[in-house]
């Protein structure tokens, strides 16, 4: 047993004596150079393929979220109609209209929303600021294509209102009773959005590249 000691610890005392030869203490584990160069390469070679999807999913996700802030917009114009059993009207303009600062200019493709009632005409009721809200600043780029303004009646239908410069609109802008059509889109985009208003004041969005079906609900109506 003694020998068998003596000789465990000789041999114990030979590979220490070896370790400390050799450079000293035992290498630590981690990753080389080659190692660490070929991880960063695959890393960006991922991320090289996974940069057209991720802009493509901003771009997208711009034409949402303006075609989402139009879509409330009008749903509250039409809500506000029947609320207060008046003519409203939603305009989009590039001013930034309040209640103490009511006038606005409506236009094509504007950066933001407002509505406003607007009096009778066997009366001298005046017209009144009911809210606004901002469309493109949430998505630098987006456009929108469709009237600059449509009137919802106190019934909240659309109706045609043909007196030139609505209350507090200036441009000569009218109302028409027809169907309502805003199609939001941003240039290399793959998923534009489309906000219908119907004559009955219903508002809904749609994706125009789908024909609206029992396998396509968000479609929009064929044409």
């Amino acid at each position: 047993m003694r020998q068998r000691l003596g000789d465990e610890a000789r041999t114990g005392v030979l590979n220490t004596a070896r370790a400390r030869s050799r450079g000293g203490m035992a290498p630590a584990n981690g990753f080389t150079l080659v190692e660490l160069m070929v991880t960063i390469t695959l890393l960006a070679i991922l991320l090289m393929l996974a940069a057209p999807s991720m802009l493509d999913w901003v771009r997208n996700s711009k034409i949402r979220a303006v075609a989402e802030a139009l879509q409330s917009g009008l749903r509250e114009a039409q809500s506000e109609s029947l609320r207060r059993s008046r003519q409203v009207v939603f305009a989009l303009t590039d001013d930034k209209p309040t209640a103490a600062s009511a006038n606005f200019a409506a236009k094509d493709n504007g950066n933001n929303w407002t509505l406003r009632t607007l009096p009778s005409m066997a009366s001298d009721e005046s017209s009144v600021f009911v809210s606004a809200g901002i469309l493109t600043d949430v998505g630098s780029g987006v456009t929108i294509e469709g009237p600059a303004a449509v009137c919802f009646n106190s019934v909240g239908r659309l109706t045609a209102n043909t007196t030139t410069n609505l209350t507090n609109v200036t441009g000569g802008e009218t109302c028409s009773a027809d169907a309502a059509t805003y199609d939001i889109k941003l240039p290399n985009a793959d998923r534009p959005l489309r906000v219908l208003v119907t004559l009955g004041g219903q508002v809904r969005m749609c994706d125009p590249n789908k024909t609206m079906s029992d396998s396509n609900p968000d479609g929009c109506p064929a044409t």
